[in-house]
């Protein structure tokens, strides 16, 4: 057994900060060289902790949660609340996140928190709290990949050891083991301690010295000790064990080596004659074959055997017997027997009424007798358990949940009470001794205590003498009466057992002796039980008949010589006290201060290197201290033990106690792990899964993370536990409790909109049902129905609740017929056959009114204004919702009824608003608001919100309370953690923020975009990204902080560019050059960004039309800024570009802005062939205004060059006349007056006179002719 006592991975300390010591005699290293070893040089402060998602049945890494898992842990890096909380739970400190490389960066401050943090990392905790961190509800909902699935951390364990190592000399004050023997120098007689190999030391660093100040635990004695012949103990458990539990390890300095690393049991050989040393010791020669009372533990020098030959028992030391010739344990455990383990699964199996009771309640549905709204999305409701689960109060305070109620508290302190209280007597079996005190209370004659002498006189073990020797010592009340004080019925045991030691009656006289020690320490007279207890050993001289009372007497005079520090008087003795209490199975506790003995016992295992023997001390101080009440202090031994015991059966039991306190110190994260851990087990039948299941519930829901969660919330994160529990009941054929499950189940999948997975269990549930009782049968049915109207399964439905209606037809339940037609109702209505609809809406509405239910009626003329509103009959539709709305205001408040009234509401503002009737509308939406604010429900305020922004955003705008409104949905965005609807809306409130278009509102736009733009960073969405990186540096323009410009421009180019998304970056390129275009200041750097950027990138990709818009917007830039000449080379090209799109529109803008460039260029005759070129693109007839306007501004402009640029009066006048035409049909008076005013001066102008009639047809036409193209 010994040597399956490992722990991969455990964190052990090596004297070097990076490589292992090289094996040799420490005496040979210089004393400076070893004093290096313990301060670790340039040590680095933190910790990589890696991670990678595995697939357990392909090996392998599994890519796409991988993938999702470092996209979440990147969301997590600008808010890392979680984090920094998940990490406390496991006593670490978080540093940094580096989610590109999977990892987080740690650091611990204490010993105590690289020991905790190591012990989780190897219990598999770490991982198993990943999962909670890293995966989403798709994850847990998916049972195949949960399973499939594990998450592989990683650290350098040289350097945990390294921090380790560090942390504990710092502290000054730690333990080691000596390398070797040395003896006292003599110069230096008298102030070094003498040390033999392996000896425990307590060590005090002194600065600057090669001699540091150290206590040896074998003899107690203080001394010097080189640095050189120390080595620390290398598991922090053993640093923290000897530092809180103080104390002798007990063993021989001459101690011998056991030869066995496993617990054995059966025969062994002695290869070794012995001659016993004192009486409760065995002889036994060379050969001889010795029967083991109990087992064998490697690390304790006896332990009992009975000789084969003699019939002799006695204690047998270790090192005599031949190691090879006894039965080695099969099994890996701490526990002896069936009974030791199931001793701790106590904590499961006795709450199995309580967890049935709460995954009853949970899973229970009001159905049968409540009708349902039309897509409710919480799915089936269940009834509000009546106080069954507490939610944990509010602030943050760590506080014990409720699975730890008073009744479990007062079993488990029972065992802990000084007073001797007994159940009440009708529950006591008759005592076999019954003495009436008072009646010997004057005389001490001989046949007044011949009763309880014969009684005690019994030679051997036998039942009766239980209530004698256990922890309780119940023996004393139930065998004696009528005495006022205690003093009496001690000096009537005295004088019993003066009477016995008269009478030389052995065994009364020893259990005599027993009883009053047993007194003494009970009044804390412990040097008056030593010598009763002693007394009673020397009697009993070597006799092992009643083993229960040799093993009491010596664990209790064990306790007692360890409460008195009489390490030179007892140290034999607390060595078979130690074989006692360890190698006995299913001993009971018998002593007041058994734990110290306990802690010896572990000491030993310590210094002795005995990994069985440390195992086993660890189980029993776990159930001590939980008979004790000390749950705090059971933690470290039950994760030790859980560590060191890798077989099944002893971490089942271990586990249950870890998840136990895990939940009590309230850390939910562990207590989900562990049983996570726990892995599926049926041993124990149902307890245990229900228990596990319900443990998981409630510590799943405080890590929701949702302020106030409401009652009926259950975490997906549950899943697995109720999966689990699920497979134990279908086992065990408990089909209520499988229905329970499977209803849950259900519930869970419904909450998070996955049908599929819901109608699998309900249809599972309906099965099991069937086989219960017809009620049950019904109550399923309807949730299988209403999880089909839920997945839009409407004929599916139907198949269910047809055949329902028909089978109730013939009970006199009303109500029950109403929940069908209602529910047959929105079948029919998902089925769009809404006279059938309605007849059951009807039906369903009149079994309401005959047995008086509001709610239902509410429920029904809600459904009928929802029926019609399909059809927008507005008035009908408002009736029935208005008639619904009142009916829900005359109920008691309540979350459900409530919750339906704001879908109602929400409904009813749909037909107001639809019907111009906005103040009502708006009333509808604000009071749904304040319902969801009421009862802090989250979803439904989200409803309301999206409604009341798109209602002051489109149907009667108000900028202001449109961003008040997306503030708050905001606030829930962040509250629901879906960090992509954030960025969504931060993205919203910047454009209305910069909308408003003051100072103050474009800095809070900044602000928004800015953070937008961090939120999709994290969540790696480039574009969105890239989109926030441009809107930034458009602000910043806006804010006239022009450094910053350029940056943020750039930044969101380069983004693009690494992602090798041309289209993106041409866009961007074309965006950012539209930033100054579309500005007021420094336009001219529209240019590098237009002719630089976009222009080769859209050449590239032959993008004619955006470069041909990129051209226009350059000509524009140039013309705008007087740049003509540059200005005609670009509207040169566009004109050119825009030939080959075939699209006249575009050629007609591009000829119209190279007709503009001529004229501001004065190339009068360029300018009037461009624009007859724009013209005659235009369509034959005129189709709008505007086409008429077009027309007259660019007649109105040909006149107007041709009369000052080309001098042609003539020409000029006919343009005009062609302008004032469209001016008529347009219609526009004072453009008819300007153009007749520009008629009369022509005609009046020398020009008119001197210029010969019209020269238009000797001026080329290269591009209105047809002929010369560009």
């Amino acid at each position: 057994m010994g040597g399956c006592f490992c722990i991969p991975g455990e964190l052990r300390l090596s004297l070097g900060p990076g490589k292992e010591t090289p094996s040799k005699d420490p005496a040979t290293s210089s004393p400076e060289e070893k004093e290096k070893c313990f301060l670790p040089q340039n040590m680095i402060p933190d910790l990589t902790l890696s991670f990678s998602v595995k697939s357990r049945s392909r090996r392998c890494v599994n890519g796409p949660l991988q993938e999702a898992a470092r996209r979440r842990l990147w969301a997590l890096e600008n808010q890392d609340e979680e984090v920094c909380a998940l990490f406390k739970d496991l006593s670490a400190r978080l540093v940094d996140i580096q989610s590109q490389e999977a990892q987080f960066l740690i650091t611990f401050k204490t010993m105590e928190e690289i020991w905790r943090f190591s012990t989780y990392l190897n219990l598999g905790f770490v991982s198993a709290c990943l999962e909670h961190l890293l995966f989403d509800h798709k994850y847990w909902l998916n049972c195949r990949l949960v399973e499939d699935t594990e998450i592989q951390v990683s650290v350098d364990d040289k350097h945990l050891e390294t921090m380790f190592l560090g942390l504990l000399t710092h502290e000054g004050h730690f333990f080691c083991r000596a390398t070797c023997s040395m003896a006292q120098p003599a110069e230096k007689e008298g102030e070094c301690l003498t040390l033999c190999e392996n000896e425990l030391i307590s060590v005090k660093i002194a600065e600057g010295g090669s001699e540091w100040e150290g206590v040896s635990l074998v003899t107690g004695q203080r001394g010097l000790v080189q640095v050189s012949a120390l080595e620390p103990l290398p598991l922090p458990f053993h640093q923290w064990f000897l530092k809180n539990y103080p104390g002798s390890c007990g063993l021989s300095r001459k101690r011998d080596g056991t030869g066995s690393y496993q617990i054995g049991r059966g025969k062994c050989k002695a290869w070794k004659e012995y001659e016993r040393a004192e009486k409760d010791e065995l002889n036994f020669h060379q050969g001889e074959s010795i029967e083991i009372i109990g087992f064998v533990i490697p690390g304790l020098p006896w332990f009992i055997g009975k000789s084969v030959c003699s019939g002799e028992v006695g204690f047998v030391p270790t090192r005599n017997v031949d190691p090879d010739s006894y039965s080695p344990m099969s099994k890996n455990s701490a526990f002896f027997s069936d009974e030791e383990r199931c001793s701790l699964w106590v904590l499961g199996s006795d709450r199995k009424a309580e967890s049935a009771s709460f995954l009853h309640t949970l899973a229970h549905t009001d159905i049968t007798s409540v009708y349902r709204l039309k897509s409710q999305p919480e799915g089936f409701r269940e009834a509000r358990p009546g106080g069954a689960w507490e939610e944990p109060q509010a602030g943050g305070s760590r506080h014990s949940s409720s699975s730890e109620d008073s009744h479990l508290e007062e079993e488990l302190l029972s065992a802990a009470s000084d007073s001797y209280h007994l159940p009440e007597p009708d529950d006591l079996d008759d005592p076999e001794l019954l003495m009436d005190l008072n009646t010997y209370q004057e005389e001490e004659e001989a046949e007044n205590f011949a009763p309880i002498l014969a009684f005690l006189d019994h030679e051997g073990y036998a039942e009766h003498f239980k209530s004698l020797y256990d922890f309780s010592f119940s023996f004393l009340t139930s065998s004696f009466y009528n005495f006022s004080e205690e003093d009496e019925l001690v000096a009537y045991l005295e004088a019993s057992r003066k009477w016995a030691k008269r009478s030389h009656m052995t065994w009364a006289h020893a259990r005599l002796c027993f009883l009053l020690g047993r007194l003494s320490v009970r009044k804390v007279k412990l040097s008056q039980a030593r010598v009763y207890f002693e007394e009673a050993i020397r009697i009993l001289s070597g006799a092992f008949a009643d083993l229960c009372l040799v093993a009491a007497l010596y664990i209790n005079l064990a306790a007692i010589y360890l409460r008195q520090r009489l390490r030179h008087k007892g140290s034999a003795l607390l060595e078979k006290a130690g074989a006692l209490l360890a190698c006995l199975p299913d001993r009971e506790l018998s002593a007041k201060y058994e734990l110290d003995v306990v802690a010896y016992v572990l000491r030993q295992g310590i210094a002795a290197g005995s990994c069985p023997l440390e195992a086993r001390a660890c189980f029993l101080a776990i159930r001590l201290l939980l008979s004790l009440g000390r749950y705090e202090e059971v933690l470290p031994f039950a994760e030790r033990l859980q560590l060191l015991s890798g077989h099944p059966p002893a971490v089942d039991a271990v586990a249950t106690i870890l998840s136990f306190l895990y939940d009590k110190k309230y850390l939910p994260h562990l207590a989900v792990a562990s049983v996570r851990q726990h892995g599926p087990q049926s041993a124990q039948g149902t307890s245990l899964p229900i228990w596990q299941a319900h443990l998981v519930l409630q510590n799943a829901t405080k890590l929701l993370g949702v302020p106030s969660p409401s009652w009926n919330e259950v975490s997906t994160m549950a899943c697995p536990a109720l999966r689990q529990a699920l497979a134990a009941c279908e086992e065990q054929a408990d089909l209520r409790m499988q229905r329970a499950l499977c209803l849950i189940l259900s519930k869970v999948y419904l909450q998070h909109r996955s049908p599929d997975g819901a109608i699998h269990y309900l249809s599972q549930a309906l099965m099991l049902a069937r086989l219960l009782s017809e009620q049950e049968a019904l109550e399923s049915s309807l949730c299988l129905a209403w999880a089909y109207l839920l997945a839009s399964q409407a004929k599916k439905a139907l198949e269910i609740l047809n055949p329902l209606l028909h089978s109730l037809r013939e009970t006199e339940s009303v109500t029950q017929k109403g929940v069908v037609h209602n529910l047959l109702g929105l079948a029919f209505q998902g089925e769009g056959r809404g006279h059938r609809a309605a007849k059951n809406y009807l039906r369903a509405l009149n079994s309401a009114r005959e047995t008086g239910d509001v709610r239902n009626q509410a429920v029904t003329l809600a459904n009928l204004g929802h029926l019609t509103l399909t059809s927008w009959a507005q008035q009908p539709t408002r009736d029935y919702l208005l008639q619904a709305v009142r009916l829900y205001c005359e109920l008691q408040a309540s979350v459900e009824t409530d919750m339906e009234l704001v879908q109602v509401l929400l409904w009813l503002a749909q037909v107001l608003v639809s019907g111009r009737q906005l103040a009502g509308g708006r009333l509808c939406y604000e009071v749904a608001l304040l319902y969801g604010l009421r009862h802090r429900h989250l979803k439904s305020q989200l409803q309301v919100t999206k409604s009341l922004c798109h209602f002051y955003s489109s149907v009667s705008p108000n900028p202001e309370a449109c961003i008040t409104y997306h503030e708050h949905w905001l606030t829930l965005a962040q509250q629901l953690r879906d960090r992509e609807m954030e960025g969504r809306l931060l993205e919203s409130l910047g454009q209305l923020y910069r909308n408003l278009n003051t100072a103050r509102s474009l800095r809070k736009s900044l602000t928004c975009i800015k953070e937008s733009l961090r939120i999709f960073i994290d969540l790696g969405e480039r574009d969105k990204a890239t989109e926030a990186w441009l809107a930034a540096g458009r602000l910043h323009y806006l804010l006239q902080e022009d450094e910053l410009v350029e940056l943020y421009l750039q930044a969101a180019i380069q983004k693009a560019l690494k992602s090798e998304e041309p289209s993106l970056a041409l866009k961007l390129y074309e965006e950012a050059g539209d930033v100054f275009f579309n500005g007021t200041r420094h336009r001219h750097r529209a240019v590098e960004y237009y002719r630089a950027g976009a222009v080769p990138l859209a050449r590239r990709m032959k993008a004619v039309r955006t470069e041909l818009r990129v051209f226009n917007k350059l000509t524009e830039l140039q013309i705008s800024i007087e740049g003509y000449d540059k200005a005609l080379e670009f509207a040169t090209l566009a004109a050119r570009l825009s030939t080959v799109t075939g699209d006249q529109r575009q050629q007609l803008v591009a000829f119209h802005r190279l007709a503009s460039v001529y004229y501001y260029l004065n190339m009068g005759e360029m300018a009037e062939d461009c624009y007859l070129k724009t013209l005659s693109l235009c369509p034959a007839w005129l189709q709008s205004p505007k086409e008429a306007l077009y027309y007259a501004k660019v007649y109105y402009r040909l006149g107007q060059l041709t009369f000052h640029q080309l001098k042609d009066a003539h020409d000029a006048t006919e343009y005009f006349w062609l302008a004032l035409a469209a001016a008529v049909l347009l219609g526009d008076e004072e453009l008819q007056d300007t153009i007749r005013n520009r008629l009369d001066n022509i005609c009046q102008s020398p020009l008119w006179h001197s210029s010969p009639s019209g020269r238009s047809s000797e001026r080329s036409r290269w591009l209105s002719g047809g002929g010369l193209a560009l």
